[in-house]
């Protein structure tokens, strides 16, 4: 027993030596800073009430700031002592406070941070009179700045012209902006000779693949199993999707689009038995399939006209050029 008393009184004594130095140096150094600081607030204290600092127009939330931050000082300082004096600090209102204050400060730092720019600023002006020429907070954007002027410098050209205008119509302030009515465009500017020839052959390729030999084929070769449904021819199915297509756009833009004159006269002499009777013998050009050079559909080239010109005055005689 006395040697588990003495083995805990060494261990104390080791714990109170390695601690005691670093304890005497802290106090030492909260000793000189809590005497600085009281002389800086006896300082400060004395110039207010001189009215050096002019004190009634500053910031509430600065205000609030600081008196939350004293109060928080004070109430620290308060159970700082009760521990030096070994006395509990259970259900003890100073930490309920400490609590409380914390979470307002916490509340209030994104504020701060918003404010953070003016009361710089501010505060650099009053220090130093005013701003350089490169300081930075210059080159801060102004949301002022935005406001339109334009308003302001014509009501006063009207005041100075004294009502010469008084028979114009002034255009409302409050006019609802309608942006105009642009069609979109694809930029290719920036594609090279290559990359057209390959955009037009991928082009072939797709439009190869979706006619309807290709698809025959494809399904009479497939292991899938045969799909039973209504089925229409290539044309058909491919006026359907832009048709769909441009239905979706004009809705989604609220504009309403031209369609095409070639467009109009294909509506007009489309006929579903006829184009699918026609098709049966013609192939489509599956040319980009097999490394050929593919003809251009979409752009044929025009047919010549022939001419009819009179020779002479001799009736019923015409010569025919191509």
């Amino acid at each position: 027993m006395f040697y588990a008393h003495y083995v805990l009184f060494c261990l104390l004594q080791d714990l109170i030596d390695n601690d005691l130095p670093t304890s005497v140096r802290l106090l030492n150094s909260l000793t000189e800073q809590v005497a600085s600081v009281t002389s800086h607030v006896r300082d400060l204290i004395k110039k207010v009430r001189e009215k050096a600092y002019q004190t009634s127009k500053g910031l509430s939330f600065l205000d609030l700031k600081y008196h939350l931050l004293l109060f928080y000082l004070q109430d620290i300082t308060h159970l700082i002592s009760l521990k030096t004096e070994g006395e509990s600090l259970k259900d003890n209102s100073a930490i309920h406070r400490l609590v409380t204050i914390r979470t307002v400060l916490e509340k209030m730092r994104p504020l701060d941070q918003k404010l953070k720019y003016q009361i710089d600023k501010l505060v650099r002006t009053a220090v130093t009179g005013s701003l350089a020429e490169n300081d930075p907070l210059h080159f801060r954007p102004n949301p002022q700045n935005l406001v339109s002027k334009l308003s302001e410098s014509e009501n006063s050209d009207d005041e100075g012209e004294g009502g010469k205008s008084k028979g114009v119509k002034e255009p409302s302030a409050s006019r609802k902006y309608i942006p105009p009515r642009i069609a979109p465009m694809h930029y290719d500017g920036d594609m090279t000779e290559a990359d057209r020839q390959k955009e037009q052959i991928d082009k072939q390729k797709r439009a190869a693949l979706r006619s309807s030999v290709i698809q025959e084929l494809r399904q009479q070769y497939s292991d899938a199993p045969e799909e039973i449904r209504d089925r229409r021819d290539f044309q058909t199915e491919r006026e359907s999707r832009e048709e769909m297509n441009r239905k979706n756009y004009e809705e989604s833009m609220l504009v309403r689009l031209s369609t095409p004159r070639e467009q109009r006269f294909r509506k007009r002499g489309m006929v579903g038995m006829t184009s699918q009777l026609s098709s049966i013998t013609r192939f489509s050009d599956i040319t980009a399939l097999t490394g050929g050079e593919a003809q251009d559909t979409d752009n044929p080239k025009p047919k010549k006209k022939k001419k009819m010109i009179k020779k002479g005055k001799k009736k019923g005689k015409y010569l025919f050029c191509m």
